[in-house]
């Protein structure tokens, strides 16, 4: 069985520290900010980077809450390993469309719909408290991205374009991992204590 190594909590350790890096340092920011640098400038490290940049102690604070939470169920369910990849992955790849629509932008936000996105596809039923009452994630996605598209009517200062790739990019990857939970469970040993079985083998086995 996958040691698991709550990579959700110690990212949320590495989103705290950089933003205190970014309050300290001065241009820290500016210089792994995802912007047209990106691209035209060979600066591919912004694609990453950003993930862990935030813009105020509120993003901040949305951000960590939703990866504690939703980053730690995923991470239960998939392991360690895919939690990261997923996390990630979804990250740079929202990033990498997100970079033809903002002038810049930062933050987690494209990494955790990528969970979210992961989580609805294996998890459609379970409940989330959306706006005062509780959902099933399948129709908390639906509420998300139906603000997140409205959203790229009324701009503001949220990547919403981030957001919503971010989230199909979790539905692929929700996708892929849907026997994973499944399969896990039928080949998981199910552990008796020695000295039960040799109870056991002596009331019902012995001649």
């Amino acid at each position: 069985m996958e040691k698991f190594r709550y990579y959700s909590i110690t990212l949320v350790f590495i989103c705290v520290i950089i933003f205190l890096l970014q309050l300290s340092i001065r241009g820290f920011t500016d210089l792994f900010i995802l912007n047209i640098k990106a691209l035209y400038g060979f600066q591919v490290w912004r694609f990453l980077t950003a993930i862990f940049l935030h813009a105020s102690i509120v993003h901040l604070m949305y951000n960590l809450l939703a990866l504690l939470i939703f980053g730690f169920i995923l991470e239960n369910k998939i392991g360690s390993r895919n939690f990261l990849i997923v996390f990630l992955s979804s990250g740079v790849l929202a990033n990498l469309i997100a970079v033809n629509f903002y002038n810049s932008s930062l933050g987690a936000s494209g990494a955790i719909y990528g969970i979210l996105g992961c989580l609805t596809m294996l998890a459609p039923f379970m409940g989330v408290w959306v706006f005062g009452i509780i959902v099933p994630m399948f129709i908390a996605a639906v509420i998300w991205i139906f603000g997140d598209i409205l959203g790229l009517f009324f701009p503001n200062d949220v990547a919403h374009m981030a957001h919503l790739s971010g989230i199909f990019i979790g539905f692929i990857f929700g996708f892929l991992l849907w026997g994973y939970k499944s399969k896990k469970e039928k080949t998981e040993k199910i552990k008796i204590p020695e000295d039960y079985a040799r109870a056991w083998e002596n009331r019902y086995l012995k001649s």
